[in-house]
This record gives structure tokens, sequence and C-alpha cells, in this order.
């Protein structure tokens, strides 16, 4: 999957951006606050994903702007394709969304057309940060693979709302905890089914992750990655979350309600899970050097994007956000080694981070690129 042509116009402080990018490397270089990451996340927005850094629809227009347009061009292994994208302020829920002339309803529904991975300083502590951070990664990874999957967790999310606020109005005296039998019975096939999908991700993602952090160890560190449930003790690949993994998960709910009514909301479930990680058996969380959290999180997201290009076919198109400047250069070059293969963006204040790449240059000033090398 190659990214052949992006511009951007009014989108944060972009204007007038309009490159072809190398097949292979792209560094954007330039000081801070100048619109490396505003282009890195424009091109994320267009692969259907929410952005990255949190922005909200009415912060994607530039303050002197009245509107922001994304034009991108990209190909797979079967065709060439175009993604548009407009807001404008005055009509920020109408957006205009386009797929090859075909207009969508929602951005969202770009999603798995164009494969893409970021990666950011903040991914730097996915090894050590929240079990929230971890679950929204490995539920993001998996939706990449299967689209149906995103169904499944705005159900769930749903469901849990619909729970909680029942809890709530138990509390106060206000409905019968006998209703909650209705929510409880959708909610443990809904999640029943995200652990199933959650553990058989996990499963995958440690092959690649044992084998990249082996390599980043020179074999003397062993690492495991692991899901792990609320619900169930362990579920060695199962899948018939149809069957008695939905009625294990539905037990397990009731058996907890007093303990909910209590604390006034949900305390088990899949949104209390956690992906754990273990170093020759000691949690990296717990007891890991900040050295070995950070070579953690580079193993999962770059065996996140090994297995998409595995299993669909589609070498995904590499974004990395000053990053490269985060890390010492064994670190570095491991990253630019385990990504050969793929189109990459990489942004950073000074190009001798990189070295001597082939590939293009360009210079971000003032929310203008200019190609300047390649």
């Amino acid at each position: 999957m190659v990214i052949t042509h992006v511009s951007a116009d009014g989108y944060k402080n972009l204007s007038g951006a309009d490159i072809y990018p190398h097949e292979k490397l792209n560094i954007l270089c330039g000081d801070n606050a100048q619109g490396k990451t505003n282009f890195i996340e424009a091109v994320w927005l267009m692969s259907g994903c929410r952005s990255f850094r949190g922005t909200r629809d009415r912060d994607f227009i530039g303050f002197d702007k009245d509107k922001a347009e994304i034009s991108l061009e990209f190909t797979d292994s079967f065709r060439p394709q175009k993604i548009g994208f407009e807001v404008k302020k005055s009509s920020l829920k109408d957006k205009i969304i386009t797929l090859n002339g075909v207009k969508l309803p929602l951005l969202s529904k770009l999603f798995g057309s164009l494969k893409c991975v970021v990666f950011t300083p903040e991914d730097l502590a996915l090894a050590k940060g929240s079990p929230e951070n971890r679950r929204s990664f490995i539920d993001l990874s998996a939706s990449q693979l299967k689209k149906s999957f995103v169904y499944a967790l705005n159900k769930y999310d749903g469901l849990l709302s619909q729970r909680n606020a029942l809890i709530k109005e138990i509390n106060f005296g206000r409905a019968d905890r006998s209703m909650l039998d209705v929510w409880d019975v959708q909610l443990a096939k809904t999640g029943a089914y995200i652990s199933v999908i959650r553990d058989t991700y996990c499963n995958n993602l440690n092959s690649y992750t044992e084998s990249l952090y082996n390599k980043i160890t020179d074999g003397n560190e062993n690492l495991k990655l692991y899901y792990q449930s609320t619900v169930y003790r362990r579920l060695e690949g199962r899948t018939d979350h149809d069957g008695e993994l939905a009625d294990i998960y539905l037990q397990k709910l009731r058996n907890g309600i007093e303990d909910d009514i209590r604390a006034g909301y949900t305390l088990c479930g899949v949104h209390r899970d956690d992906v754990c990680t273990a170093i020759n058996g000691l949690s990296v969380r717990e007891f890991g050097s900040q050295g070995q959290q950070r070579s953690v999180a580079l193993a999962m997201k770059i065996a996140q994007a090994k297995i998409i290009r595995d299993q669909t076919g589609e070498a995904p198109v590499m974004l990395l956000d000053d990053v490269l400047s985060e890390l010492d250069m064994g670190r570095q070059r491991f990253i630019l080694e385990n990504i050969d293969g793929m189109q990459v963006f990489i942004t950073c204040c000074d190009t001798r981070v990189i070295g001597e790449p082939e590939g293009r240059i360009f210079s971000v000033k003032g929310g203008n690129i200019t190609k300047i090398k390649g």
C-alpha cells in the first residue's frame, strides 16, 4: 500500500500543502509547531480512524480558515484509489467525505481502505501506561483485520452505559435489580465475543513480539504477552463465544451484582481487562526499566504492522511522528530495519537522526511543505 499524492489546505495550520511522496521513505523536517504532526494526523484521519491527538471536529479547521480540505491518493495491490475530505466552519456536521468519488456518510466508513499504523512518543509508554491504552491498542489493531469488530465494541459500550445507568437508578430506589438481567444477557454475549477476538489477536501478537524483542536484546531476554481477562481464568484460544463462554460471562455478572450496586457501576468485564507483558517472567509494567518498556512498545507497534501485512497481503503505511528522536541509535536502527518494505513517513527536527537514507526529504515551515531532496 503506497500513498502517491497528498494535499491539505486549512487543516489546522497546513496551507496549500501538496506533495508526491516517495514509495519508501519520506522525512518531514522542521522546527516544533510548524505543522509536521498536523500532516501526519491528516493522513491518519484518511484511514477512517479518530485523531490520535483527540482533536475535535471544530479544531480541524485553522483559526484563519473557513474550511479544511484533504485529498489523498494511494494504490493497493488492486487499483489506485482516492479519498476526499472537506469540512466547513459554518456547518461542522455536514462533512463531505468521498472514496473514489462515492460520498460516504461518516469518516469511519473509510476504515479499512487505507491501512496505516501510527507511532507517536506517547506509544512508547504503552507497556507501562494504563490498561485503557493497551485495550485501545488491541481493539484498533484487531479492528484493522476484522471491521465487524468495531460494531461489537460500540454495542458493548452502549449496553454497558445502559447497565450502569440502571445500577444508579437501583441505588436511588427507582428501579428493581431484577431489571439488570435484560442487560446482562446481552452484555455477556457481546463481552464473550470481544474477549475471544482480543485473546486471539493477543496470541498472534505474542508470536511476533516475542521474536522482535528477542532481536532487540540479542536473545538475552524473553518477552511474553498475554490477554488478562477479568471474567475468564484462561481462554487458551477458545472460540465458543456463543456457548459456554457467554454462560460463564453471564454468571460472573450475576454473581457480582451486589458489588456493582455498592460501587455504582459494573466492576467486571472486557472494559476492565488488560494486556500484560512479562520479561523473563517479571511484569514489564511493575518491574521493567524504561529501556525495557520502550523496547516492548517498539515490538508491539512493529508487530501490529507486520500482522496487517501478513494477514491482508497489504503492507500498511507507517507514520512515525517524532519517535526516533526519543530513542537511542540502536532502537532507531531496529525500527528502520523492521519496517523495510513499507512506505514510511517520519517527522523530525533534525534529519541527522535518520542518516543518509534513500527517499525524499520535505521541509515543513509555517504550515507549508516543500520538497528539498529526492
